[in-house]
């Protein structure tokens, strides 16, 4: 675990935080004007990317940001009377910021984690959707998150993450990165995948399937956990590979190592696929293609609001049903339990 006082910038650097919303929320544009008002009032810029400020009602471009995105090269809006920075949406969208501030649901914060990651800064999610199961806190608290973001209280932990890489022989296809799950998985309906999975150089079987993904912890309350894969503690590293909907006896998910290396091969005769990151960027996967992956060569790094344990997440966030639980007696019970 990691503190807060990594992303302080001196005294004398102007501090500034990319903020990026789901506009289609009803409740996205007053959170987002509370935010840029109790920033402009504590001295902290906000930052948007330049389509986003677009789509909110009453904003108005003062200046379109040139190529690039330094503090000299962002053009300017006015939001709800105050001023702000916009950018293009290009992965250097956070360079210059201390944090990326996500207003919406899980889809949301994974758009937003491409530009934390890619600046390495930390990304703090309020959640506007519904289970929103990667933001740190509820759209009701927002004025309490943005004087613990004004007051730098908070601590960072990191997120681990994967990486593939598809072959077709000795040819690279390419090679990407998830933080939630990579997911080799058929385009067309009929039919099935023939895949056969390896973990570090050796052979665990082969499958006729729909799909494998191979997942995160953090992503294993996602896609992964609706194809039957075990739930994973965050402060676990491990990779899980989950068959999706397989014909095969053996179709258990599996879990490794993070220093494990896992490989799906493609059949020579097998359906086309294609292995999609966090089901936002895809690469083609041909018949007879070798996607290899492995863990992240660079985490997420992640703002914690408190202490709150996992397992308490998990249940409110699911709704699991614990009013049979006693625990030990002189054990605080969760609020509401």
């Amino acid at each position: 675990m990691t503190t807060h006082s990594e992303t302080d910038s001196s005294p004398s650097e102007q501090r500034r935080i990319l903020v990026e919303a789901n506009i289609t929320r009803e409740a996205s544009a007053a959170a987002v004007n509370h935010v840029v008002e109790e920033c402009v009032r504590q001295n902290v810029v906000v930052r948007m990317v330049e389509a986003t400020v677009l789509a909110l009602h009453g904003a108005k471009i003062t200046q379109r940001p040139a190529p690039g995105v330094s503090v000299g090269d962002a053009g300017s809006a006015i939001l709800d009377g105050h001023e702000i920075e916009i950018v293009g949406s290009t992965l250097a969208a956070a360079e210059g910021c201390e944090l990326v501030l996500v207003l919406g649901g899980d889809g949301t914060f994974l758009r937003a984690s491409e530009y934390a990651r890619a600046a390495n800064v930390p990304v703090l999610g309020v959640n506007l959707g519904h289970v929103g199961f990667l933001a740190e806190s509820e759209v009701a608290s927002l004025p309490a998150v943005v004087r613990q973001i004004v007051d730098r209280d908070y601590h960072v932990v990191n997120r681990m993450t994967v990486e593939a890489t598809v072959y077709l022989g000795a040819d690279l296809i390419g090679t990407n990165w998830a933080l939630n799950e990579v997911s080799i998985e058929k385009i067309e309906r009929q039919g099935v995948l023939e895949a056969t999975v390896e973990v570090d150089g050796r052979p665990v079987s082969d499958y006729g399937c729909d799909g494998v993904m191979v997942s995160t912890p953090t992503g294993s309350t996602a896609y992964a956990f609706s194809a039957g894969g075990p739930i994973v503690w965050p402060e676990l590293d491990a990779m899980m590979v989950v068959p999706n909907n397989a014909h095969a006896l053996f179709a258990r998910p599996l879990v490794v190592s993070p220093s494990s290396h896992v490989a799906v091969e493609i059949g020579t005769k097998s359906q086309r696929c294609l292995a999609s990151f966090d089901g936002r960027r895809s690469l083609s996967v041909p018949e007879g293609a070798r996607v290899e992956v492995a863990a992240g060569s660079r985490d997420v790094k992640w703002v914690r609001l408190d202490d709150e344990p996992f397992t308490d997440r998990l249940v409110s966030k699911f709704q699991l049903p614990v009013t049979g639980w006693r625990g030990r007696t002189d054990t605080p019970r969760p609020p509401g339990l």
